[in-house]
């Protein structure tokens, strides 16, 4: 019975065989996977490239008028480009600048705190296996369930107010204060997404020989010593793929972000993702054209930040 479907199946694997010959069979094999990045990864692209250089408010192609790159020279019509105010769309910039802050602080804060927890959960301490299970389940809640955790701890009459006001403190807006609210949302996009990169650390460090530290031990080298001369020296490769996988997530941080403060309180909070998001989806009328123009500078952005990464680092070795 357990050989039926091979049976089934091996008339027309003996065909292809004989029509495309061994060289050109494993095509056949890769034709879903292709089939499906074309549709749903190059194809929204292409179309992308399309809605960025045509104009109107209409959703279908064939309704929208080819107008070249005036989407990009609206986005870039800026008289000083450090003052958002003198730009034509100033909160295209505004969420720019948000971003060009929010992505090293939350990107350092949150490789910190993965390295040093992976290191720690790496030692020989008591219930190892319970404490990676808390650092690590804030992943697999959703972003949103997270956002409004943590929105209910912030709020006025919140968890956080509660516990301040026994020590006698006021209750404080949190999420009304724009250098509070972009404190927060750092604060909880880290809580949120450092276990995902402590356990890819942490895989990269159970890569690692455990004779070198030994060696280390009877040399009576420092803690110190050995994390800094063994362990981050050996554990760089895997450094630089959560490094780029953390920016690339931080650059595409949304969902938390909305629900949390909806990119308030004014546009303090807001990141380009949501500029985008609401340029094209919430606004009215719906500028498609200048959404998908703005969606493509950003891929551009991380595609060239990604490469000249890797190249670095590949000049390293």
């Amino acid at each position: 019975m357990a050989s039926l479907p091979a049976r089934a199946v091996g008339p027309f694997w003996k065909w292809a065989q004989r029509r495309l010959g061994l060289k050109k069979l494993p095509w056949l094999f890769l034709t879903p996977n292709l089939l499906s990045v074309i549709c749903f990864s190059l194809l929204p692209v292409i179309i992308n490239i399309i809605y960025s250089v045509t104009g109107s408010d209409n959703l279908y192609l064939q309704d929208r008028r080819f107008i070249g790159s005036d989407n990009y020279s609206t986005l870039m019509d800026c008289q000083n480009y450090l003052d958002a105010s003198s730009c034509s769309r100033d909160l295209f910039w505004r969420s720019l600048g948000n971003l060009l802050m929010f992505v090293p602080l939350q990107v350092i804060f949150m490789m910190g705190i993965a390295l040093v927890t992976a290191v720690a959960l790496n030692g020989k301490i008591k219930a190892r296996g319970f404490f990676r299970g808390v650092f690590f389940f804030p992943v697999m809640l959703s972003p949103v369930v997270v956002a409004m955790t943590w929105q209910w701890i912030l709020q006025r009459n919140g968890l956080l107010n509660g516990i301040l006001g026994f020590f006698g403190a006021e209750k404080f807006s949190w999420l009304a204060d724009s250098n509070w609210a972009f404190f927060w949302v750092i604060f909880v996009t880290v809580w949120a997404h450092s276990g995902f990169f402590m356990i890819i650390l942490l895989a990269g460090l159970q890569s690692i020989p455990g004779d070198v530290y030994e060696a280390a031990k009877m040399d009576k080298a420092s803690a110190w010593r050995v994390f800094s001369k063994i362990t981050v020296p050996m554990l760089r490769p895997v450094l630089l793929v959560v490094f780029i996988l953390a920016v690339i997530r931080s650059v595409q941080t949304f969902d938390e972000i909305y629900v949390l403060t909806g990119g308030g309180p004014g546009s303090a909070t807001m990141l380009l993702v949501q500029y985008i998001y609401e340029t094209g989806f919430a606004a009215q009328p719906r500028n498609y054209g200048l959404a998908a123009a703005a969606s493509l500078l950003l891929g551009a952005a991380l595609l060239i930040f990604t490469m000249i990464q890797m190249k670095i680092s590949g000049g390293k070795k």
